[in-house]
């Protein structure tokens, strides 16, 4: 069921606003001075459809407002009904709501006259999705010329007839004067802040009975969200200090959450890294919401820890090792070797794939890979081979001869080393030298990504020019060993399993 509620005088809307937002959340303005309701669910708390239309009509006695109560199975006949109420000639127009029963919306609009389709706001005609161009008014005139005065006789007319004459907007009058609906109704979400705030008797300094100040802010923003279903998906923090400047603080959450620990921690944490100037005098949280997570969680997989435990534990590592320091591995384009970024670490969680799904895509990685023939054998004859690199290379002492290394000591001892017996080489690479030693010259895998922070392994700059050897040793291993052409210093990157 639905009700309407329109009033004469254009300035008592927001008086009817407040009666809608007192009975249900699903609202929507209609007009300049009408206000539609979704009743479903009320009748648990009021009883059969007259006594909620007789509830609406007092409440709107309460507010001093002469409103028409109209309760009908669709939204557009409930509120042709109230506007039809509102016109009537009389003072006691107000005091007995219209209550029409789902099935009998045609009927009832039927004695109408057609006139009131003048009064329907235009962006109840348009479908979704919107239209391409606005929706035109009513063809009143057109309908006066066809000897129709009443929405019966609008709504008994052929369809097709209709649409051959007016088009498509003609037959979605012709719909309305039926008392059906175009749209669902689109409840006004009421702007609401989620902000706290508190001025201090005494300038504090230090993070310590700051602490105490955040839970006292946090909490009733916490128990906020909750009400409302919703979740922070960011949190700032303004401190204006006593050197009347403001210190500002904003952080980009991972996923929603209103646990207040969690929220006090990560701002403690953050301000450890930026800590404000002077004294504090004033604090106001904000957070900007979002709608609140679902968890649904597999027998067949590992859960994730929670966002709040591992949004902490991010947080004090970034502490501890600095901004910019923790986060994902991420490629970085550009063929300097080593070179890597760091951007934020989000993981998304794991979807299973059943066993065919499994099998296609192996099938498919299969068969885009072309085996070429290698010395007379294919390619999947031969064994595989891999360079195990070590995450920073090993310093190494090379004996040269001709050019060529011809043995290699290390001061690990569980590192290979001794005579060369072959060697392979060199690979000689450069590149980045135009850019001298900048190392945040170097290109991001997404220019658009935000907080990467570039390095390279164990290379001093950004700039490279090295030669590449792979050589077996004596002792059966085989290395891959690294000479700095600058430096002219040697080192072991890693080794072939």
């Amino acid at each position: 069921m639905f009700a309407a509620l329109c009033v004469e005088d254009r300035s008592s809307i927001e008086a009817l606003v407040a009666i809608a937002r007192d009975f249900t959340p699903r609202w929507e303005r209609r007009g300049p001075s009408a206000v539609a309701l979704d009743l479903a669910g009320l009748e648990r708390l009021f009883g059969h459809p007259r006594a909620i239309a007789d509830e609406l009509r007092r409440a709107a006695g309460e507010q001093g407002v002469r409103a028409s109560v109209a309760m009908a199975g669709t939204c557009t006949a409930a509120h042709l009904l109230a506007i039809c109420r509102q016109r009537a000639v009389g003072s006691r127009r107000h005091e007995h709501p219209v209550v029409i029963a789902p099935g009998g919306e045609a009927s009832a609009l039927a004695p109408l006259p057609i006139d009131l389709l003048a009064v329907l706001p235009p962006r109840l005609l348009a479908p979704l999705p919107p239209c391409p161009r606005a929706p035109l008014p009513p063809p009143i005139s057109t309908f006066h010329r066809w000897g129709l005065r009443t929405l019966g006789a609008l709504a008994a007319l052929p369809a097709d007839a209709v649409a051959a004459r007016l088009g498509a907007e003609g037959v979605r009058w012709q719909r309305l004067a039926r008392g059906e609906d175009l749209r669902p109704l689109t409840p006004e979400a009421p702007e609401e802040r989620f902000e706290q705030a508190i001025d201090l008797d005494w300038p504090i300094e230090g993070l310590e009975p700051l602490s105490f100040v955040l839970g006292r802010l946090l909490e009733p923003l916490a128990a906020h969200l909750e009400r409302r279903g919703r979740g922070a998906a960011a949190v700032r923090l303004q401190l204006q200090l006593v050197t009347r400047t403001v210190h500002e603080r904003s952080l980009q959450l991972p996923a929603p959450m209103r646990d207040v620990r969690a929220l006090r921690t990560l701002l403690l944490l953050d301000l450890e890294s930026h800590p404000p100037g002077a004294g504090i005098d004033r604090v106001v949280v904000a957070v900007d919401p979002t709608p609140a997570r679902v968890l649904q969680f597999s027998l067949l997989t590992r859960p994730l820890p929670s966002p709040e435990r591992l949004s902490m534990l991010i947080a004090r590592l970034s502490a501890l090792m600095g901004e910019g320091r923790c986060g994902s591995p991420a490629v970085v384009d550009t063929w300097q070797p080593g070179a890597f970024a760091v951007r934020p670490f989000a993981p998304r969680d794991h979807e299973p794939q059943s066993h065919r799904d499994t099998e296609k895509t192996l099938n498919r990685l299969c068969d885009s890979v072309s085996l070429w023939p290698v010395a007379g054998k294919e390619a999947a004859d031969l064994p595989a081979v891999a360079l195990r690199r070590f995450r920073v290379p090993i310093p190494a002492r090379v004996r040269v001869e001709g050019d060529r290394p011809v043995s290699v000591t290390t001061y690990r001892r569980e590192l290979p080393g001794g005579s060369v017996r072959q060697c392979a080489g060199p690979w000689r690479t450069s590149g980045a030298w135009w850019l001298g030693d900048s190392r945040a010259q170097l290109p991001t895998p997404n220019s658009t990504t935000p907080n990467l922070e570039v390095g390279v392994l164990g290379v001093g700059s950004s700039s490279w020019d090295r030669d590449e050897w792979d050589v077996a040793l004596g002792d059966g291993s085989t290395c891959r060993l690294v000479r700095d052409r600058a430096a002219g210093a040697w080192c072991v990157e890693g080794i072939y399993d």
